[in-house]
């Protein structure tokens, strides 16, 4: 009869408040358990031990058993044929006969049509197109104003003052002179220079048909809309080319949106969106997106979508808020319950199911969200089933493990800075402090310490990553990020540290 083995496994603990809400749940223990290294009695058993590592950094392999060089305990071995129970792969498995008390729910990740709906708020505003500058064409003096002031509201051809050109009364006598000459050529000649003085086509018309001359104009508006400036009075003497008013158009607004930077992929020139007033209850009014404007706003981070807009009656007044929502096509995308996710800071994690009581913490890149469904855009494929429902009970139980998140993957062999690495980009086993050398790309510098883009290390079996080197701060002087520098490293206890670095050109 064989010796009994020792248990493999060991219960992992809840925190203090995890534990607090199951007890006045009704008092359900949390089954929740991870395999530790096996004993001495499970290599007696015959099995194969692959390394050793230490579980707080279980990305470093030894050759052999010891004191770990980063925290004060041994080594533990790694078994084959225990993918699942160590590094950073490493997953949290509940007993089956806890799951229906926890209340954990499982979904699955399919495939479906998101339909978009992207709603945000705007502003009424002038439609800046439709402008009319109002000038004198030539000098003179006030003589009557029409009591208009700013912000009126007036039709096409409403008067606004009287002037008085002297200028106009010399060169009326002398045209009406010249006209009474017959000459056809010089009566063209002067009916020129009137014009050339500012003098309107119907003032010289109505010379033309009572032979009478006109010092007074009567200045109007040429198309109708809200006086936005005003500055004319009588009395007033006023030269040519001078500014007397400024009219805004109402025919047509503008509908300004402020769409989050986040969602400005969302936005395309001629894009159909509905238009609702809380003055308006009920109605909906139709537009289409005229132009994405080029620049951000700095304070809110939003961008700017103009919608021009018809307004019979000028009901629309400038200022006016209005909620905006924009028209998307549905689109195949691979789709997760927005409640699943975990959102960790510039991280979102999921729980994955990996069958058997397993549960493995997978980093995922979300896209849109509509309709409480989310958009997976990388980590998860379709069929994979996640927690839904007390997913956050088995992060937090994984956090104490010390358990990894499975990071999502990258392209080329490159890892992004500040991801974890997956066990086939890991380092391979070093034990000894050996000096290494390649090229690199400056990142980041610090007091010292420094972030390099590197390629493979071929002699310690490293493949092309983003990480942090110790250094000493006399290495780093005239270091900037994006040089371009060749490097020599060991391993000590204390972490990878830079022995020597030049930049490329540069003499070493």
């Amino acid at each position: 009869m064989s010796p009994p083995r020792t248990v493999s496994a060991r219960t992992l603990t809840l925190s203090a408040t995890a534990i607090a809400v199951l007890a006045a749940g009704g008092g359900y223990g949390l089954g929740l358990a991870r395999k530790t290294p096996a004993t001495v009695a499970d290599a007696a058993a015959g099995r194969a031990v692959l390394y050793w590592y230490d579980p707080m950094v279980p990305t470093q392999h030894f050759d052999k058993p010891g004191k770990s060089p980063f925290m004060d305990m041994q080594l533990v071995p790694k078994y084959a044929g225990e993918d699942d129970t160590a590094g950073p792969s490493a997953a949290v498995r509940i007993d089956p006969t806890a799951v229906q008390n926890l209340g954990l729910r499982t979904v699955e990740v399919r495939q479906g049509a998101l339909a978009g709906g992207l709603t945000t708020t705007g502003v009424v505003e002038f439609n800046q197109r439709d402008v009319a500058v109002i000038q004198a064409r030539s000098g003179g003096f006030v003589q009557k104003v029409y009591g208009r002031a700013p912000d009126d509201v007036i039709a096409a051809g409403a008067p606004l003052a009287d002037l008085l050109v002297p200028e106009w009364a010399g060169a009326q006598a002398e045209y009406l002179a010249v006209r009474g000459t017959g000459d056809a050529a010089l009566t063209t000649a002067a009916r020129q220079r009137l014009r050339l003085l500012g003098m309107p086509e119907g003032t010289i018309a109505a010379i033309d048909r009572d032979g009478r001359a006109r010092t007074t104009i009567t200045v109007s508006s040429p198309l109708g809309g809200v006086i936005t400036r005003l500055d004319v009075r009588a009395g007033m003497t006023v030269a040519t080319g001078q500014a007397l008013a400024e009219i805004n158009g109402l025919s047509r607004v503008w509908v300004t949106a402020a769409v989050p930077e986040v969602q400005a992929g969302q936005l395309r020139q001629g894009q159909s969106v509905g238009i609702a007033f809380a003055a308006y209850p009920g109605k909906t009014l139709r537009g289409a997106v005229q132009a994405i404007l080029p620049q951000a706003q700095g304070d809110s981070r939003t961008l700017q979508a103009r919608i021009e807009l018809p307004n019979p009656g000028g009901k629309l007044r400038p200022g006016m808020f209005a909620v905006v929502t924009f028209d998307s096509d549905p689109r195949p995308a691979l789709l997760l319950p927005s409640e699943a996710v975990i959102r960790t800071g510039p991280r979102a994690i999921v729980m994955l199911s990996t069958g058997g009581g397993r549960y493995q913490a997978v980093e995922v890149r979300i896209g849109r969200e509509a309709g409480g469904q989310s958009e997976i855009l990388a980590g998860l494929s379709a069929g994979q089933k996640v927690v839904a429902s007390g997913q956050f009970l088995i992060d937090s139980e994984a956090s104490l493990a010390g358990l990894q998140i499975r990071p999502l993957p990258t392209a080329g062999t490159g890892t992004a800075m500040g991801r974890p690495m997956s066990p086939d980009m890991a380092p391979a086993p070093v034990v000894k402090s050996t000096r290494a050398e390649t090229t690199g790309r400056v990142e980041q510098v610090a007091q010292d310490s420094i972030t390099l883009s590197h390629g493979p290390v071929p002699a310690i079996g490293w493949p092309a990553m983003t990480m942090a080197f110790r250094a000493d701060p006399m290495l780093l002087r005239g270091l900037k990020p994006g040089d371009q520098v060749s490097f020599a490293f060991d391993q000590p206890p204390a972490g990878p540290t830079v022995r020597r670095i030049a930049k490329v050109g540069a003499p070493s």
